[in-house]
Order: structure tokens, then C-alpha cells, then sequence
């Protein structure tokens, strides 16, 4: 077990460096620049300041190298351009905290909705129950978020007036609902699938079949032998969605007008931000890593048959 979690935290290494690697020739790459403002241009003077200031004169290696630098020895991703009051460090820990709220909170609705949809699925099948629930799944995993949002805005925000149209006041807000059930949407929809598919198939296997022949209650069958063998295909897309829902909620956050690091990222992008953009792309990859790694150690929890050594 330690030696497999060493080796899986040293390959976070090349995938990180990978990741900056390919950010990095992408914002160097895109026609345009930081200073372009659109409006007026800039004179060459003050274009030349400007580029001195952050080091933008420097060939792009040198440039690679102390950007790089900066980060594996202090942690700097420099300060931003579009807003020079802040680094990028501290646009971080304002916005990112908003987005891992939305995401926490939206998984959490969607484990609890999924499985439980999926379970009366799978324990009622070819009923009008399940296909009820296959409806829901297809409708909930086809739409997506984009689609979802100003649907959603419409209906309880504008015609039923229930709902802000936006903004951002706190979790246990009525301003947090919209993008909340928006972002778990999808994943209820594929949680509730896979938990059909994963239960039918545990239902089936002979010690399920013994257990029920024993007198044991129903309960106990499904908790003790069916949910408990059906939770690894259920963990996997569990990780894979929760490191979605906290790093890509960009639509949710824009469209509804929600302070977190998704919007922030998209208006870095317009603004050619470069500083802010490494650092979100760095934040986002490091989180989508660690819940891999988080599932995986998972497996050996849900199923002791599993060695990691």
C-alpha cells in the first residue's frame, strides 16, 4: 500500500509538468496578447514597459524555465495582469472556495439521488418505475449543462419568480439552488444509470440467490451483498464526476452570474491572463489526479480482494 501510494504521487510529476507544458505552448501560441485591449491600442512605449514589467521580453524558454521555477520553489504563479492588486495565489483562494461548494453540494445530491433511483430501478425492473427512471437518465445525461442552465432560469426565476436569476449570496442560499441542481443533473442521471446496470448484474450471481434461500431479509440482502459488491463500478464514476462537477462547472458559474474560479478562468481566457490561466489549469489537473488516485485507493476498501501491493 505504501510503495503503490508513493508511486502514484510521484506520477502526478510528468502529468503536472505535462499540463504546464501544453497550457503553456497553447497561451504562447494564440494570436493575440495581454495588452490588446480592443479599444485603443497601445503606444510601442508603453507596450514595451509592459512587457518588461512581467518579462515578456524574454525569449519563451527563459520564460518557461522561471515560470517554472517559481512554482516548484515558492509556490508563485506570479501576479495577474488583469488585475494587478492580486496574485494569482489569492484570485485562487477567493474564487475557488465558491466552486467547491457548488460541486460538493451538487454531488452530494446526485449520490444520494442517483443510487437511491437507480437501486428502485434495478429492484423493479420492467416496471413503470424503471422506465421512469431509464427516461430520467437518458434525458439528464443527453441535455447538458448549457442547455440546462437557462432552462432552469426561465421556468423558476423568471415565470414562477421563485428563484434569483443569479448571483451568488452563500451555500444555504436560495441563490445557490439554481446552479446546484443544474450541475447535478448529469451526474444524478449517470449515477442512476451505472447503479441499475451494476445492481441488476449483482442480482444475479449465485451467493445473492443463497443469501435470499438462507431466510435472510431482504434488507440485509441488498445492503450486505448486493449494494456492498455493486459500489466499485458506482465509486468509479462517482470520482470521475465529483472531480467534474468542482473543475467544470465554466457554464453554470457564466451563465448564472456565480463568483467562482470557472468564470474567473473564462474571463482570464478573453483577457489573455496568462499567470491566472497556468494557475487554474494547474489547480484543476492536480484535483482531477487526486481523485483518481482517491478512487483507486477506494477499491481496496470496498473489495478486500484488492491488493495494491
Amino acid at each position: 500500500m505504501g510503495r503503490y501510494l508513493i508511486r502514484r504521487l510521484l506520477f502526478f510529476i510528468p502529468v503536472l509538468l505535462g499540463v504546464y507544458t501544453l497550457v503553456f505552448v497553447l497561451m504562447h501560441a494564440t494570436p493575440g496578447g495581454p495588452w490588446d485591449t480592443g479599444v485603443k491600442p497601445l503606444s510601442q512605449a508603453a507596450l514595451d514597459s509592459l512587457n518588461a514589467k512581467f518579462k515578456l521580453d524574454r525569449p519563451l524558454y527563459e520564460q518557461y524555465a522561471d515560470y517554472l521555477w517559481g512554482i516548484i520553489t515558492r509556490f508563485d504563479f506570479g501576479p495577474s495582469y488583469r488585475n494587478t492588486t492580486q496574485t494569482v495565489t489569492e484570485i485562487i483562494a477567493q474564487f475557488f472556495p465558491v466552486s467547491l461548494q457548488i460541486g460538493a453540494a451538487a454531488m452530494l445530491i446526485a449520490l444520494i439521488a442517483g443510487v437511491s433511483l437507480g437501486t428502485i430501478s434495478a429492484l423493479n425492473p420492467n416496471t413503470w418505475l424503471d422506465y421512469l427512471a431509464v427516461l430520467f437518465s437518458i434525458i439528464g445525461y443527453s441535455v447538458p449543462v448549457f442547455v440546462v442552465a437557462p432552462i432552469l432560469v426561465v421556468i423558476f426565476a423568471v415565470w414562477l419568480d421563485w428563484l434569483p436569476t443569479g448571483g451568488w449570496e452563500g451555500l444555504l442560499t436560495p441563490s445557490a439552488i439554481l446552479p446546484v441542481v443544474t450541475l447535478a443533473l448529469s451526474p444524478t442521471a449517470a449515477l442512476a444509470r451505472y447503479s441499475r446496470a451494476s445492481i441488476l448484474e449483482v442480482t444475479r450471481q449465485d451467493y445473492v440467490r443463497t443469501a435470499r434461500a438462507k431466510g435472510l431479509r431482504e434488507r440485509a440482502v441488498l445492503l450486505r451483498h448486493i449494494l456492498a459488491n455493486a459500489m466499485i463500478p458506482i465509486t468509479t464514476v462517482a470520482g470521475l464526476y465529483l472531480a467534474f462537477v468542482v473543475t467544470g462547472s465554466f457554464f453554470v458559474e457564466t451563465i448564472l452570474r456565480v463568483p467562482g474560479i470557472g468564470r474567473y478562468f473564462v474571463k482570464s481566457v478573453q483577457a489573455r491572463d496568462y499567470p491566472v490561466i497556468m494557475g487554474t489549469a494547474i489547480l484543476l489537473s492536480f484535483l482531477i489526479t487526486l481523485m483518481n488516485l482517491v478512487v483507486d485507493l477506494l477499491y481496496g476498501f470496498l473489495d478486500p480482494r484488492i491488493r495494491f501491493d
